[in-house]
């Protein structure tokens, strides 16, 4: 019952999830190098660049009992805006993008707590907006980035494996695990997703903090926007759409609670490596699409019932009656 209580814990689950799923490739793999690879393991981190920064926005707004459902919309307007804009010069491209994302995630914030809307409805509220000025921007129809120079830079493999994409990711997951794990900041920020009214009363400006929290997801789903439609020189008011799901399954993966106040940066990007390594490991090995779905199904089912509460003294309690049987 000790390695049963060792993996559940919160803090090991998600790399044990993780860990569980590369044995497993491999064992089915049979070493035959389709998995255990440099290519799949670039693969994994192409996707990871892609859907890393957004399961983080979310997955912190997650933790500040909010659900940030604007991601969708932002990702693909941010990329839109920096290609439009960004053509000649990329870095004003990113710099338009990260500051309609910080701000459109700051507006959000006050909405929520001047008005004391709750910000599931505040962002549905956003992701409507910001797929319909999307629309807007390029009539509906998929923009071209001129600059393939760039689009090669960012996609380029570095080391066989990483690309300036993925080193991005990889850099801004480690800022944000230093300032929730070492900062005053952090702990305020996992004080106010549970429990915000005993957090208020101990001095911690909860407010403050919810607006905060918003405007960085705003500002990191922007930044996978910006990155990802310069890598792919090419934007699209539609093709980012279907981020959401994948990016809630992959926070939950990694260990934030629904209900607030759990979950950090390290074991969201576990989450995140456990599906792109599923998705690209199936496909290395010749696995059905639909495996995915199944396989991915499946380890979110487990994950669910390991986070039951008291599923540890109900087990033991089990073991305990049939022992005096």
């Amino acid at each position: 019952m000790s390695v049963f209580k060792t993996i559940t814990r919160e803090s090991i689950r998600p790399f044990a999830v993780l860990s569980g799923a590369v044995v497993t490739l491999g064992l089915v793999d049979r070493g035959s190098g389709n998995f255990l690879s440099v290519a799949t393991a670039f693969s994994v981190l192409q996707l990871f660049s892609t859907l890393g920064l957004v399961s983080l926005a979310l997955g912190l707004s997650l933790v500040v009992r909010g659900f940030d459902l604007s991601v969708a919309g932002m990702l693909s307007l941010a990329g839109c805006v920096a290609v439009l804009t960004g053509a000649t010069h990329p870095w004003l491209g990113l710099a338009a993008g990260l500051a309609l994302g910080l701000a459109a995630g700051t507006l959000q914030g006050l909405v929520m707590t001047g008005l004391r809307i709750p910000p599931l409805g505040v962002t549905l509220g956003g992701l409507l907006t910001f797929q319909g000025l999307s629309y807007v921007l390029t009539e509906g129809q998929t923009i071209a980035y001129p600059n393939y120079d760039l689009a090669l830079i960012l996609t380029e493999p570095i080391m066989g494996f990483l690309s300036y994409r993925s080193l991005i990711t990889l850099g801004v997951f480690l800022i944000v695990a230093l300032v929730m794990s070492h900062t005053r900041l952090g702990r305020d920020v996992v004080a106010t997703g549970s429990d915000p009214e005993a957090s208020r009363i101990a001095g911690v400006h909860t407010d403050r903090i919810l607006i905060g929290v918003f405007a960085l997801s705003g500002f990191l789903t922007a930044l996978a926007g910006v990155l990802l439609s310069y890598s792919l020189a090419a934007a699209s008011p539609v093709a980012l759409s279907d981020v959401l799901v994948p990016a809630a399954a992959a926070a939950i993966l990694g260990g934030v609670s629904l209900g607030g106040g759990k979950g950090k940066p390290l074991g969201i990007a576990a989450g995140v490596l456990t599906l792109c390594i599923l998705r690209s490991g199936l496909n290395a090995i010749g696995a059905s699409p639909f495996v995915h779905e199944f396989a991915t199904g499946g380890v979110l089912l487990v994950v669910a019932i390991l986070d039951a509460p008291e599923l540890a003294r109900r087990l033991t309690s089990w073991r305990l009656r049939a022992s005096e049987r």
